[in-house]
């Protein structure tokens, strides 16, 4: 099993340009939303991280988190679309790995109104990015839609993940996966600041 992670992340970790926000805009409409957020390791990486830390806390929050985020995240492609300056889009993405992956791996378990907090905070940054490519789409509101599901289709995923949490050594696993993911977290934050 931690063979298997291990290759996982050394493949997600690899491409630096694999990150979803190059500069330039995608062409096309819901295809190209879709396959956006799946084509960048720090995308996928904090969605997977959203629905498994949803799973680790139980209900409510496994049905809010993946609910909270694609739901800011719209709201933040909407600000990205119309320019509406932000502060370093790509530091608070890899912050969003960095700490839910953290999450994970130290198990915190934190209150309904923090937890939906800090992923709706993350999930502004997501949809921002987003949005700063959307103009340029050939049909924005597919575009939206492709990334909107893709998002959902990521965390229901992590929920998948957090399942094994039932079994003693899934819980392990688990933890051992959510510091691979606030590793990588890790440096797309050296990577984000030293541009």
């Amino acid at each position: 099993m931690s063979a298997a992670v291990a290759a996982v992340a050394g493949v997600l970790l690899m491409s630096g340009s694999a990150q979803a926000h190059t500069g330039t805009g995608l062409p096309g409409g819901f295809g190209s939303g879709f396959w956006h957020p799946l084509n960048g390791a720090d995308h996928l990486l904090a969605m997977v991280s959203v629905g498994l830390w949803g799973a680790f806390l139980g209900r409510p929050l496994i049905y809010l988190l993946p609910v909270i985020f694609p739901t800011v995240m719209a709201v933040g492609a909407v600000l990205g679309m119309v320019g509406l300056p932000a502060p370093p889009v790509e530091i608070g993405i890899a912050l969003s790995v960095l700490v839910l992956g953290s999450c994970i791996a130290l198990a915190i378990r934190a209150p309904v109104w923090a937890a939906a907090i800090i992923v709706a905070a993350f999930a502004l940054f997501h949809g921002y990015a987003h949005g700063r490519e959307l103009p340029s789409a050939a049909d924005p509101v597919a575009y939206s839609a492709g990334f909107v599901l893709a998002t959902g289709l990521l965390h229901v995923a992590g929920i998948g993940i957090g399942a094994l949490n039932a079994y003693r050594w899934g819980s392990i696993a688990v933890r051992l996966v959510g510091g691979l993911i606030a590793a990588a977290g890790l440096w797309f934050l050296q990577a984000a600041v030293s541009v």
